[in-house]
């Protein structure tokens, strides 16, 4: 059995909380820069100070409206400065944030609100509090309700004029390092959202080793633009490390806006996921290609591949280097400008980035560190190093965890980071939490002599998205079987940019269907592009969708001439056996995506 342990941990005291580093870092640098927010056609910078104030005073707000210590408050945001101010918000009142996506269905708000306890709830807009209306009067338990751009903010700041700055001190004070800071509502094989647990010491532990092992852009001084979603665990995680490192974190309204801000702001280091840099990429050739320059781009990304796993192998040769010289004031240096021109590092989570992005942007004078992690883990659970890294695995477990293979492939993890169980949800735990402390992640890997862990695939059956998002099929694919004319449902999408499904057609009611529709004497197979066959099965993913967020919805499918048989494609229990169909149908899979990949 493969095991590795890094060292250099840094030791967290336990009674340490979220606030606490935010109170040392005021009292000793107030004007140093903390946040940035666009306004206009610019960047406008927070202190510390200005930073501390406002927490303060939204959480004596919260307190103000009976926030006691360990109660629940969700925020239902996009990404910005606000979100930001409330997680420390609710950690200086006592309380327990519990994120929700911008995406999220009502279905699932419902759920989280009603699981988690929540007792009251912060939206963003009025486009978001319209979703949550649909449930509201089955969550009469969340007592509070406040629309960040309907003025929520000022709102809660005025009730907490009352509270006194000895008041919130007490409160942050009574909070550490056991106490829960959040719960994560993470997608599970079961479709239904499980609640992580995750501690003031999971953060801060993890927030630590995360900047021993990136020290080099994870500094004082350096600047990074989040543009990644805060309800994920990796944007809570890396707001958490800034914030204490020194790091000014600035906030994007949006990925349409993003390549202007990167140019606006021009940060040293950027967090992304897969897609973000397949997009760059692939939006680099195609106007490459429309500039009528495809060959030059092509011959610029194998030298930059090429220089790239030279140098991993410890010498770059002369005619490799001249024409990376060439081609860095040709391409990589447009390249490099359009990711705002100063970023030499970044970092990739989420899903598995690809050998080749990882060398061509490496190439282009950007090393991509990839970091692997799940919300159990607090996100960072490995991830390469400027000083240790190595392309195509995740890099190692952070300092001071530890990572073995199992005999069976799969990956476990143990350290600090570790959370504590799913919410109201013994079982499922045990099934993930052994008695040494082992989580079992699903996923198979391998672990190198050195401690590079590679991840080589999943055991369970949860996709991952290009851009990080975790999909439960299960969820979809037992709604569109509920519809009479599909026989089985496969949802596929692992690191591909957005979810589709297969399909087929249940051979007792196409006849039917198919008289009824005009179309007697006609088989499956030659109806799988049909108009109307087409429109029918997009009833049941429309019905499906209904279920998930947009990130989780099927948004193509292929219907199949065959139906699925047991001992081939289904098992005796009639389970999909996902591994043949996806090898069988991998034409089709491939179909769906070419276009966007190409």
């Amino acid at each position: 059995m493969q095991e590795y342990t890094s060292p250099g941990e840094i030791e967290v005291a336990g009674d340490e909380n979220l606030t606490d580093a935010l109170w040392t870092a005021v009292a000793q640098k107030p004007d140093r820069p903390a946040l940035a927010h666009r306004v206009g056609d610019r960047f406008v910078e927070w202190t510390l100070q200005q930073f501390v104030d406002e927490v303060r005073a939204v959480a004596k707000g919260l307190m103000a409206v009976g926030i006691e210590k360990d109660d629940k408050v969700a925020v239902h945001s996009s990404t910005r400065l606000e979100w930001t101010v409330l997680d420390f918000a609710i950690w200086a009142a006592g309380g327990v944030t519990v994120p929700i996506y911008e995406t999220s269905s009502a279905e699932q708000i419902e759920w989280i609100v009603t699981d988690a306890g929540v007792k009251a709830i912060v939206q963003e807009n009025a486009e978001l509090k319209a979703i949550y209306d649909e449930r509201a009067e089955k969550l009469t338990g969340c007592e509070h309700r406040f629309i960040i751009e309907d003025g929520g903010i000022e709102e809660l700041k005025q009730q907490g004029a009352s509270v006194s700055d000895e008041q919130l001190d007490e409160r942050a004070r009574s909070v550490d390092g056991s106490d829960v800071a959040t719960i994560v509502y993470t997608s599970g094989t079961t479709g239904r959202p499980k609640g992580c647990v995750i501690t003031h010491y999971n953060f801060i532990w993890d927030a630590e080793q995360v900047q021993e092992a990136a020290k080099e852009f994870f500094s004082e001084g350096k600047r990074t633009l989040l543009f990644l979603p805060l309800a994920h665990i990796f944007a809570r995680v890396i707001q958490t490390t800034c914030v204490r490192a020194g790091v000014l974190l600035a906030f994007s309204t949006g990925i349409p806006q993003l390549v202007e801000e990167l140019g606006i702001f021009k940060p040293d280091f950027l967090l992304a996921v897969p897609r973000v840099f397949e997009k760059v990429y692939n939006g680099a050739r195609q106007k490459a290609y429309d500039d009528g320059k495809g060959a030059i781009f092509d011959k610029a990304a194998r030298v930059a591949e090429d220089y790239s796993r030279q140098q991993e192998a410890g010498k770059v040769g002369l005619a490799t280097r001249i024409q990376h010289a060439i081609f860095d004031k040709l391409v990589y240096g447009k390249l490099r400008a359009a990711m705002g021109g100063n970023a030499r590092y970044a970092v990739s989570g989420g899903a598995a980035l690809g050998e080749r992005l990882g060398h061509f942007f490496n190439g282009i004078g950007v090393m991509v560190l990839e970091g692997y992690g799940l919300t159990e883990t607090t996100a960072g659970a490995a991830i390469g190093r400027p000083s240790a890294n190595r392309i195509g695995t995740v890099g190692k477990p952070v300092p001071g965890s530890s990572a073995k293979i199992a005999d069976d492939g799969e990956v476990l993890l143990k350290g600090g980071h570790i959370f504590q169980g799913y919410y109201n949800n013994p079982e499922a735990t045990a099934e993930v939490l052994d008695d040494d402390g082992w989580f079992h992640t699903g996923d198979l890997g391998q672990l190198d002599g050195e401690g590079f862990l590679r991840i080589t695939g999943r055991k369970k059956e949860l996709i991952v998205t290009a851009g990080g998002k975790n999909v439960a099929p299960t969820v979809l694919e037992d709604r569109m079987r509920a519809h009479p004319l599909i026989s089985q449902a496969m949802v596929v999408g692992d690191n591909q940019p957005f979810i589709a499904a297969l399909v087929t057609i249940d051979p007792e009611a196409f006849p039917a269907w198919a008289e009824a529709n005009g179309k007697e004497g006609k088989s499956v197979a030659d109806l799988v592009d049909d108009p109307d066959l087409q429109a029918a099965v997009q009833e049941a993913v429309d019905d499906a969708n209904k279920l998930v967020s947009k990130a989780e919805a099927i948004r193509a499918f292929r219907i199949l001439p065959v139906d699925f048989e047991v001992g081939d494609e289904l098992s005796q229990k009639m389970s999909v056996k996902r591994h043949v169909v996806g090898e069988k149908f991998q034409s089709v899979i491939d179909e769906i995506y070419q276009d966007v990949n190409r």
